[in-house]
């Protein structure tokens, strides 16, 4: 039995990837890709807009978290993971995408509650992040996105973002440095580790 079986009884929270398929390890390096690639991008066209509004910072960031949610609910349901991890997969997904349907819904809202709703959605994926790092070659690209994730999350929670260019520049930059792991993560996973069949 792996250490995930036996450490939290019924299927437990920790990846091990010696169970997945070939095909399960590319489904989800598929996953970590899109979300990575979009971060990126988001960031990117968040950091270099001149001009932005709320509207669109709230919009490019529920974008982002309706995408992420998304791809976590359907890890979640098809990915032949643990128990633990398929409903921690699929609450997180569906979490985080009720989270982006805030963000795009309300645009007009006030930068504090689009901070808020931001620095809570990077902190449940930083959490989920750290709680399903896996055994192999992309532990620490988890763990390190799950801590660079929750920074994000406290900074742009905890700090008064006293003007949208401020919330821009910490979102921006967060995005691109997340996205960038996550690619790394994505390409690192399941490498060198031996598959189930």
């Amino acid at each position: 039995m792996s250490m995930s079986g036996s450490a939290f009884g019924m299927g437990g929270f920790n990846l091990d990837i010696s169970e997945l398929t070939s095909r399960a390890v590319r489904s989800i390096r598929s996953g970590l890709a899109v979300t990575g690639v979009l971060s990126i991008l988001l960031g990117v066209v968040v950091l270099f807009w001149p001009g932005v509004t709320l509207d669109v910072v709230a919009f490019l960031f529920g974008l982002y978290f309706l995408v992420s949610g998304a791809i976590r609910v359907i890890m979640g349901i098809f990915t032949p993971l643990s128990g633990g991890l398929r409903i921690l997969n699929i609450l997180t997904g569906v979490l985080i995408f009720i989270v982006g349907i805030v963000a795009m819904r309300n645009p007009l809202a006030s930068l504090a509650v689009l901070g808020m709703v931001i620095g809570i959605a990077w902190i449940v994926e930083g959490v989920m992040a750290l709680t399903e790092s896996e055994s192999g070659g992309s532990r620490w690209y988890a763990i390190t996105y799950g801590v660079i994730s929750i920074i994000a999350g406290a900074v742009v929670l905890f700090l008064p973002v006293g003007s949208l260019a401020a919330l821009v520049v910490f979102g921006g930059i967060f995005l691109v440095i997340l996205g960038i792991v996550e690619v790394v993560r994505a390409i690192a996973f399941g490498r060198g580790m031996p598959l189930a069949s």
